[in-house]
């Protein structure tokens, strides 16, 4: 695997986790490697930890071995992005607190404050209504919202949120910017 890229994603993968947009065994991130492969972190990946063997390349064109139930449990969910979007180069799949809280009671994200409005102005909530049969139907529902959409991130009632970029401080800034407006909505909220 590229030594370069594996320590890029490790240390963003650290800096999210050090932020609580990963849990110790929850969330995932990937990098494509050539137009059918990507690396993901395993399953049993401690996310601010990361070494070289959390890793696993796996390829989308050949039949699904064991390494694929190594992988993240969100691994058909990286799959079907990258099947669905060639700009995809990064994908992150975290569970930013504010963001996470702020999709339970809302339906859209209006941010107030500057950052967040130069970024996104608005923020769609997916609703996956059915939580029982999500597991099932995510690859595929976030795979076509996102090629239906210019948005490179959806935040998913409950779930938290599903982003990709062709690049990763990017992909990264945005999380970041969209939890933070989603606090600031938060704590104004609470002023009021």
């Amino acid at each position: 695997m590229d030594r370069y890229l594996l320590n890029e994603i490790k240390h963003i993968s650290n800096s999210m986790f050090q932020k609580n947009y990963f849990g110790v065994f929850h969330g995932s991130i990937s990098a494509r490697t050539s137009v059918n492969s990507f690396i993901i972190n395993r399953k049993k990946a401690i996310l601010d930890e990361m070494e070289e063997e959390d890793f696993i390349e796996l390829n989308c064109v050949e039949s699904k071995d064991y390494r694929w139930h190594e992988a993240s449990s969100d691994v058909d969910i990286h799959e079907q992005i990258y099947r669905a979007l060639p700009n995809a180069k990064y994908i992150a799949y975290t569970m930013p607190p504010f963001a996470t809280a702020y999709s339970l009671i809302n339906t859209n994200v209006i941010p107030q404050d500057y950052y967040g409005f130069q970024t996104f102005s608005e923020v769609s909530i997916y609703d996956p209504k059915n939580y029982h049969d999500w597991n099932e139907r995510a690859a595929d529902e976030i795979a076509t919202f996102f090629q239906n959409s210019t948005q490179k991130l959806l935040l998913i009632r409950g779930f938290g949120v599903l982003s990709y970029h062709r690049d990763l401080t990017e992909m990264v800034k945005n999380i970041a910017v969209l939890e933070n407006s989603c606090k600031l909505l938060t704590m104004s909220s609470i002023i009021k």
